[in-house]
């Protein structure tokens, strides 16, 4: 009922059916394929991670598949526009597609099936709880989440030196 007010319906049923909550909208194509990492880190059995790399892998609506086509009709664009560097563009975007993106569409595709056929949990990774023993004053002293990635830090840039002048 939200979504239809918001568009300045008016809306009158019956109070249960009445809700101030407002479905989400629908992701940006990043944030979807973004998400796909999420479900992978969190993941903690092989069967999970396989079906999200199927997403990405799947021959007819997978994500690289798309990116398939966006390589594609790019390159078809390019093809005549006009300019002398222009068919060079277009056999690049081709030559990304046919070579680059298959070695990555297989090699995934290998790794999914790989996972797919393990039927295994993550042996350092296990669903979370989040509750706390009585005996214990800390989830963190029992939870059995993984730890949080460790970022390493940057190593410091390498010093910058004079050259001589002329």
């Amino acid at each position: 009922m939200a979504r239809l007010r918001a568009v300045r319906y008016h809306v009158d049923c019956d109070p249960g059916f009445d809700t101030q909550l407002r479905e989400p909208h629908y992701l940006p194509l990043g944030a979807s394929v973004g998400r796909i990492a999420e479900r992978i880190r969190e993941a903690i059995t092989t069967d999970e991670v396989a079906d999200a790399l199927t997403e990405l892998t799947a021959a007819h609506d997978g994500v690289l598949t798309a990116l398939d086509d966006v390589l594609a009709a790019t390159a078809e664009f390019y093809q005549d526009l006009g300019q002398s560097a222009d068919p060079a563009t277009a056999r690049r975007l081709h030559y990304l597609a046919e070579s680059r993106l298959d070695v990555i569409r297989s090699d995934l595709s290998h790794v999914r099936n790989e996972l797919a056929d393990r039927h295994a949990p993550h042996p350092g990774r296990s669903t979370c709880t989040q509750e706390v023993p009585a005996g214990e004053r800390e989830r963190s002293a029992v939870c059995a989440c993984p730890p949080p990635p460790r970022t390493v830090p940057a190593p410091p840039p390498q010093p910058v030196t004079a050259g001589m002048r002329r």
